[in-house]
């Protein structure tokens, strides 16, 4: 095996699981999930079929992943963040039918306690602060806080508050990227 399961971890034949990654205690990947490398799943997480995780993944404990979830490289779901999968559930009402997607776009983060309403996608960089309930699709690098959650401004993809001039450019203060926003959306300046 080129990846580590703990020994109280359930890992269902047929799950496609990358080299380097680390499923913790209590954890249970479904048959046909999908998990890149260099992964880490903590304590109690729950992936579902269906489900498909891209490379440097790191899940924080007690997150379940339902069908229908897709999350790209270099994402970052924290402790106790919650998915769903469908808009208007009822234990009296088959709707496994009914799932939606989401897709998480790469190098986001999801605070602790967030959650995300099925069917809203999360763009690239994007942050999502803790306990926030996202009930709309996210732009790349936007933060978002509350519930319901609201844009208040912009993350670099350094995970820096980004503060953009009157000519529409920011210096991310970690790393001293540039972005520039114009018609609300955001684009780190590329230096060739």
């Amino acid at each position: 095996m080129s990846y580590y399961v703990h020994p109280t971890a359930i890992v269902d034949e047929g799950a496609q699981i990358g080299e380097n990654t680390k499923i913790w205690h209590f954890c249970h990947i479904m048959p046909k999930a999908i998990i890149g490398k260099d992964c880490s799943l903590g304590q109690n997480v729950f992936v579902a079929n269906g489900v498909t995780l891209g490379n440097n993944v790191k899940i924080q404990n007690n997150v379940s992943i339902y069908e229908g979830v897709t999350c790209e490289d270099d994402v970052f779901l924290g402790p106790s963040m919650v998915f769903t999968n469908v808009y208007n559930p009822r234990s009296a009402v088959n709707r496994k039918n009914e799932y939606m997607r989401t897709i998480v776009g790469k190098g986001a983060t999801i605070g602790a306690n967030a959650t995300i309403v099925c069917g809203n996608d999360i763009g690239a960089f994007a942050f999502i602060g803790a306990g926030a309930v996202v009930t709309k699709e996210v732009p790349a690098y936007a933060l978002i806080v509350g519930s319901p959650g609201r844009q208040i401004g912009w993350m670099s993809e350094h995970g820096e508050r980004l503060q953009f001039d009157e000519k529409g450019e920011a210096v991310c203060a970690g790393s001293g990227e540039r972005y520039f926003l114009k018609n609300n959306i955001v684009e780190k300046l590329r230096i060739d």
